[in-house]
């Protein structure tokens, strides 16, 4: 009958598995071959030019609040007056922070070389020191500004993007240095937000291809993209600062490409669109599908099982179960201790047995009657279950008889846990109709040897017990058989 059960649930799970991964699969096939018809054909990063627009309003607007600070008429005039009270122009700075809401806000002065910025004077300004060179090159320069990314000193060292803007006075002689920074790190969440809002991913390079900023999950920021073999193709192209799309194979993807100058940087911005991740979706949605599939032909098979043995399991369970104390009955130890015998030559680790009978039972019987009865060998089943190990097989042998095998268990540790049994049933009395009726029992222990078949065992373990109980009861006994 088991093996019909089996031939009928494999036939089933072919079907319902030929037919869930059938369609699956073919509606793979026809999307997969329609997107990238679509992609190829239709979808260029036609989204360009709105990121591009969105850099523009969110990250040339520091360039924008610079160049206002330049032209200040309080910032030239109190330059002019001889920097008097360095108050007033923490204060002017502080506001500058807090209304346009950036990382930094500074001034130097060409007179004094002060480095003036919300918190008051930062330090003097020396052509000595390394990183004040930044300064001279601005005092130097022809334009009006420039874009650096330096550590900020005000700000423990933060890397940030600094807009120096030449300070000049009103007959255009250069006077200092001032503008605005922002920590690197907003930048990155700027570029973070386009890249989940358009789906693209967004970098900057310089002109000789090495990335200066870069969104999330960029492959590898150190990489110079013109040693990517598809960049390089298109390099010439890229310089010119126009406009331009292109696409190009990655590791058998294909990654489609906008790009463009931003003169106000000197950066080239790069929108990428990797096709394949709208392949992958597909594939996300078929492998959904498949475990959906699986998970629905695993739940139709269970139930299948299930009605099929549910009544094989009930049978099975009321031959090796014992219905009224729910531990293995007589049978089922029997196929317990023949595996156990089977298993000695390999392991070769001794196993012993407890008999054990209940004292005076028919007395109980008489006394309180069999329902009462019935309770004590249920309390005496769960007092010894708790007793003996967990990898221990307790059985009702029959009557008030019950049978443990001690797996991996010497002679002597069985008759110590004989005697732990034995101390437990008798320290717990059942309870019946709110009377306590005590128990005890008489136990016989004895070891398993090389010789022994399922027979002697047995035999030898009940003269245990029969010594147990013409010695007085409530009392454990072992009987030794002779080795060879």
């Amino acid at each position: 009958m088991e093996q019909g059960n089996r031939r009928l649930i494999i036939i089933i799970s072919l079907l319902l598995i030929t037919g869930f991964l059938g369609i699956s699969v073919t509606s793979y096939l026809v999307s997969s071959s329609s997107l990238r018809t679509h992609i190829t054909q239709n979808e260029l990063p036609l989204t360009g030019d709105n990121i591009y627009s969105e850099i523009q309003r969110d990250l040339l607007r520091p360039i924008f609040i610079a160049s206002l600070m330049a032209t200040d008429t309080f910032l030239r005039d109190w330059v002019l007056q001889g920097e008097k009270g360095s108050k007033k122009i923490s204060h002017y700075l502080g506001e500058i922070k807090t209304k346009y809401n950036t990382f930094s806000s500074f001034f130097v002065s060409d007179a004094t070389n002060r480095y003036y910025y919300p918190g008051g004077i930062l330090k003097t300004v020396s052509e000595k020191e390394e990183r004040d060179q930044w300064y001279f090159r601005i005092k130097n320069m022809d334009s009006e500004y420039e874009i650096n990314l330096d550590p900020d000193m005000a700000h423990k060292d933060t890397m940030t993007i600094f807009i120096n803007h030449r300070v000049q006075d009103y007959d255009g002689n250069y006077i200092g240095a001032t503008g605005v920074g922002l920590a690197i790190h907003a930048v990155k969440n700027l570029i973070n937000t386009y890249q989940r809002t358009y789906q693209r991913s967004i970098y900057f390079t310089d002109s000789n291809g090495r990335v200066t900023l870069h969104g999330k999950d960029f492959p590898d920021p150190r990489k110079n993209i013109f040693a990517v073999q598809g960049m390089a193709e298109h390099r010439e192209d890229i310089l010119k600062g126009a406009p331009l799309s292109f696409e190009y194979q990655d590791n058998g993807k294909t990654v489609y490409v906008n790009n463009r100058y931003i003169p106000e940087f000197g950066w080239y911005l790069f929108v990428e669109q990797r096709g394949d991740k709208e392949i992958d979706k597909i594939k996300n949605t078929l492998i959904t599908n498949l475990c959906l599939s699986f998970v629905i032909t695993a739940l139709i098979l269970l139930a299948t099982n299930l009605t099929i043995s549910s009544y094989q399991q009930r049978l099975t369970r009321m031959a090796t179960i014992d219905k009224l104390t729910g531990i293995y009955n007589r049978r089922a130890f029997d196929i317990i201790m023949d595996q156990a015998l089977k298993d000695l030559p390999r392991e070769q680790k001794p196993f012993s047995l407890i008999l054990f009978d209940m004292d005076h039972f028919k007395k109980v019987n008489d006394t309180h009657g069999h329902m009462a009865g019935d309770c004590v060998l249920q309390k005496v089943v769960e007092t010894t279950a708790n007793a003996i190990r967990s990898n221990d097989v307790l059985c009702r042998w029959g009557g008030e008889e019950f049978l443990v095998l001690l797996k991996e268990c010497p002679l002597e540790d069985a008759l110590a846990m004989a005697e732990k049994v034995r101390r437990a049933v008798e320290a717990d009395p059942a309870v019946y109709q709110e009377k306590q009726i005590p128990a005890t029992i008489s136990l016989g222990v004895t070891e398993q040897i090389h010789q022994d078949t399922r027979e002697s065992l047995l035999k030898r373990v009940d003269k245990a017990l029969y010594a147990a109980k013409a010695n007085g009861r409530n009392r454990c006994e072992t009987t030794l058989a002779t080795r060879e």
